[in-house]
């Protein structure tokens, strides 16, 4: 049994298997059954009540089961979670699931070319926190993470080791 979140509003519980080109089970408690085929890794083809839909994986993240899909021409993030993530939030523990990164090491040898960003800032995942030049090449070093810079420990132009201390959040 999987909750499912469609554009963070639409909450539908789902029960469905697969097997050799056809889907059936329930949605919200009601009985469904259909046919697809897998075109490649990331289009399929389905029919459900006699209605026909493309549907293109965009996006997708086992970790933390989401997705992202566009059906017929049209965009749908989904969010999953099982009975095991919603035992998880009964007890309150779902946050603990996830790790928290705390640090930013330096992947390799090299120098730092720039920083970004200053102590205190709010950085989102994926934002460009500092560039480091190593054979010859420019590395842009992401946040793993949502979060605020506690202590930058280098300073532009120092060159670094493996594994040294470059940010704290």
């Amino acid at each position: 049994m999987y909750s499912i979140k469609v554009n963070d509003k639409g909450l539908f519980k789902a029960d469905l298997k697969q097997n050799e080109g056809v889907f059936e089970g329930t949605l919200n408690d009601k009985l469904i059954r259909g046919d697809f085929i897998k075109i490649n890794a990331y289009q399929y083809h389905m029919i459900y009540n006699n209605q026909s839909y493309n549907v293109d994986v965009i996006k997708l993240n086992p970790a933390e089961k989401t997705m992202i899909l566009k059906i017929n021409s049209v965009k749908y993030t989904i969010a999953l979670k099982d009975k095991y993530d919603e035992l998880l939030h009964s007890l309150g523990m779902d946050n603990i699931a996830s790790a928290k990164i705390n640090q930013i090491k330096a992947p390799m040898p090299g120098m730092v070319l720039n920083i970004l960003v200053h102590e205190g800032n709010e950085v989102k995942k994926g934002d460009v926190l500092l560039v480091l030049e190593a054979m010859k090449m420019e590395n842009m070093l992401k946040s793993p993470t949502d979060g605020i810079i506690k202590k930058i420990a280098v300073q532009k132009g120092n060159a670094v080791e493996k594994n040294q201390l470059l940010i704290q959040f």
